[in-house]
């Protein structure tokens, strides 16, 4: 019997996990291993994918993968889970507090002045990103780690000098997935910090552990942070923290990154651990009883054979074996082993096979969870079930329901849409236009009534002021739209959207996972690109990369606003639903000619986690709507500034640098008069609009203030209502802006750049005059 025949509620033991390669080793590493227990929850609207539960937490697999897992039903006995009480032998300290791993003072600290650097490490979902917020406040910024594009944080703890903790993408173990995962693990193996921050879900301890078993292994200094232990033991759990100490050999410290409770306390442990490098005590996690004792032979005769290729490799010895054990080849490459010492290696690890009934992969993760089981028996009082899981459930009956899921979706993103472009950014919008409109006009007055030469005096009103001006004042619509997404994402409804959709965007040949960059592209496009390196497929990650370019971002918001506000009144939220659905549809379109060209073959596995609907943190919000707030006002007053300025000067300039009074005359209308004609059967074959568009091209926002400049304030009066939706369906396609081309270019390289350049033209040019001409039959 395989896990696509259990059905909705019942459960299971596993026998056989099928597969191969680095997807078998990821659902080993998530605890999907022969002997676990597990349950079907529910199966998304569309059938498929189905979400499990193992270990305490929920997981989502295709039916496909499903079946590759062998199962037997469990009987009567086996299906009672007896959950045994467990008395603390020792008071449990409270958040914040450590057990036995008691500070100490050291003869020999690192010397003063040393940066000490940590990295922060753990699980998806495991509040990393609050926590990192929490130690470094605003003292962080953003860059890339060296060689990759992978984003990466860094921040000075605070009230800390000589201190840089960096955030690393989440990573389940340390056999690496996906191209993030890779980067997490190669920072611990080779920056070598000087201390591990490790975050650990204690809701979901079991699947967290493994992750934290193999950075005990590093023989570096760690200090477990125990995060949520607000949530466990509000619903009747606990945790003897010096029990759990002993058994892992380094501190552990209970907090709340949310509430910012233990925190303090947990920078105090980290701090001394890295300034006296008190590594974890060295300890054998596998046991002699175990599997009879095949899988520890197994690790102590591989220590011994790899010992001096370990040290000449600087990586650590219990690391390296059980890495060679499960047959990780990046590290068996970096041990440089000869091929006699490979075949000692394959005969031993065969031996262990033979003796466990275990392969090799699945025999590390049974010894690893075995050792997770044994402490969370001894150190952990689970709850049965939590106020959380409770409330998760009751949600997802609507917002994964079978006939609820879709409806409910298109209605939260219509809301997210009206709120935005109709009620609180619209709102908001207007507030700071006649803000700008004010300012402008005190500072027009007092230009000409210093006698500022005109031509000046145009350049600071009519480039700087009305330009800028205009671009800024869409500010409140970005930062509204940046808030709804990062509730849905922070609160776990993101991952739903996922679960439900990916049988759909398995359609045109996507996997569900790709509707995160997909959403994410309607803010921005440049970290909607980046966000693709968590999809684990390269084809997956070209396919959405250049998809997501379809979907309209919220830098194209001031053209929408702009030509709706001019041409078609009160109907705004109409106009910009029609928008967004064209771009989506042109999208899928695309997508479906795409699947059976370019990106023949098969949609990545879709295997996610589906944490518990959790309240935002306000403070990861608001950090969050600084940054894109800050970005975007960066923008405006430098790419947007200068471009503001240049077209100004080329609009009221002759070749000879002589001023024009007829505009027709300009250096741009001549360097526009090049690609009119391309334009003509748009209907756009003005100069004044072509010269918008390329402007556009540096930043989409600039559409409309060049717009401005040339038109004289008068774009209203010179577009017919065809014309301009036209100007709207073509400026919702064409190429992206340079930032999201550049980050193009940095992740498939220049070829697909501007490949993505040329065919958003194309397409854009030809649904535009699709539209023209049929607007023309009714208009």
């Amino acid at each position: 019997m395989t896990l696509k025949q259990l059905q909705i509620g019942q459960r299971a033991k596993i026998t056989k996990v099928g597969g191969e390669g680095a997807l078998r080793q990821h659902f080993l590493d998530m605890g999907v291993i022969p002997g676990a227990k597990v349950s079907v929850v529910k199966l998304a609207p569309m059938g498929d994918p189905m979400e499990i539960e193992i270990h305490g937490y929920r997981l989502t697999l295709r039916l496909s993968e499903a079946e590759q897992i062998d199962i037997e039903k469990l009987s009567g006995e086996e299906d009672s889970d007896k959950s045994e009480e467990i008395s603390f032998k020792t008071a449990h300290p409270g958040l914040g507090e450590a057990g036995i791993f008691h500070q100490k003072e050291h003869e020999n600290p690192v010397p003063e002045g040393t940066v000490l650097t940590f990295a922060l490490v753990g699980n998806q979902n495991s509040g990393k990103t609050t926590l990192f917020n929490q130690l470094t406040g605003s003292k962080q910024h953003v860059g890339n780690f060296p060689g990759v594009t992978v984003d990466r944080k860094d921040g000075e703890i605070r009230g800390y000098k000589n201190t840089m903790v960096t955030d690393l993408p989440g990573i389940y173990s340390m056999s690496p997935y996906t191209s993030e995962e890779i980067v997490s693990r190669n920072h611990v193996l080779n920056e070598k910090p000087c201390a591990i921050i490790n975050i650990v879900d204690v809701t979901n301890i079991e699947r967290n552990l493994y992750l934290t078993m193999q950075l005990l292994e590093m023989g570096i200094p760690i200090v477990v942070a125990l995060n949520m232990m607000d949530e466990l033991t509000g619903n009747g759990g606990a945790v003897d923290i010096n029990a759990m100490e002993k058994e892992l050999g380094t501190p552990v410290v209970p907090i709340a990154a949310a509430k910012n409770e233990g925190v303090d306390e947990l920078i105090s442990h980290a701090i001394h651990i890295a300034k006296y490098q008190e590594k974890p005590v060295e300890q054998d996690f596998c046991s002699k009883e175990d599997k009879g004792g095949a899988v520890h032979q197994c690790l102590h005769a591989v220590m011994h054979m790899i010992d001096d290729h370990a040290q000449a490799a600087g990586i650590p010895i219990r690391f390296a074996a059980s890495k060679v054990v499960e047959g990780d080849k990046l590290i068996i490459d970096k041990l440089g082993l000869d091929e006699n010492e490979k075949d000692a290696l394959e005969h031993i690890v065969s031996q262990m096979e033979k003796e466990s009934g275990l392969d090799r992969s699945a025999a590390i993760a049974d010894m690893r969870f075995s050792f997770i089981r044994r402490i969370c028996k001894s150190c952990v009082k689970k709850p049965k079930e939590s106020k959380e899981k409770a409330r998760s459930n009751q949600i997802d009956k609507i917002l994964t329901g079978k006939y609820t899921a879709i409806p409910v979706f298109v209605l939260i993103m219509a809301l997210v849409f009206f709120l935005t472009f109709n009620v609180i950014g619209a709102f908001f919008q207007g507030l700071l236009e006649d803000a700008i409109g004010f300012i402008t006009g005190k500072v027009d007055l007092l230009l000409q009534a210093t006698k500022v030469n005109e031509v000046l005096r145009g350049l600071i009103v009519e480039g700087i002021f009305e330009g800028v001006g205009s671009v800024l004042s869409f500010l409140p619509i970005i930062v509204t739209l940046f808030f709804f997404l990062s509730l849905m994402e922070d609160s776990g409804y993101i991952a739903r959207v996922a679960f439900v959709m990916d049988k759909l965007l398995r359609k045109i040949g996507l996997s569900g996972r790709s509707i995160v960059p997909l959403l994410i592209g309607f803010g921005c496009t440049v970290p909607a690109v980046m966000s693709t390196r968590t999809l684990p497929s390269d084809r997956d990650r070209k396919m959405t990369i250049v998809l997501t370019p379809f979907m309209s971002c919220t830098a194209k918001l001031p053209i929408y606003a702009f030509f709706v506000n001019a041409f078609f009144p009160g109907k705004g939220g109409f106009i910009m639903t029609g928008l967004y659905l064209l771009g989506i549809l042109t999208g899928i379109m695309f997508a479906l000619l795409s699947k059976k060209t370019v990106f023949k073959g098969e949609a990545v596995p879709f295997v996610m986690e589906l944490p518990n609907y959790r309240l935002p943190s306000p403070r990861s919000v608001c950090q969050l709507l600084w940054e894109k707030s800050k970005d975007f006002i960066q923008k405006a007053f430098s790419i947007i500034f200068f471009a503001t300025i240049i077209v100004w000067i080329l609009s009221n300039f002759d070749p000879y640098f002589n001023l024009v009074s007829d505009s027709q005359q300009s250096i741009m209308a001549r360097i526009s008069s090049f690609i009119v004609p391309l334009f003509i059967p748009l209907g756009l074959g003005d100069w004044r609009i072509c010269t918008s568009l390329v402007s556009g091209f540096i930043a989409k926002e600039s559409v409309v203030s060049t717009m401005g400049i040339l038109f004289e304030g008068n774009v209203a009066g010179a577009l017919t209502p065809v014309t301009a939706a036209t100007l709207l369906v073509f400026s919702l396609l064409y190429t992206p802006c340079v930032a999201a081309v550049a980050s193009i270019k940095r992740e498939l390289g220049k070829k697909w750049a501007l490949g993505v350049v040329l065919w958003q033209c194309a397409v854009a040019w030809i649904v535009a005059l699709v539209v023209r001409l049929v607007l023309m039959l009714f208009m």
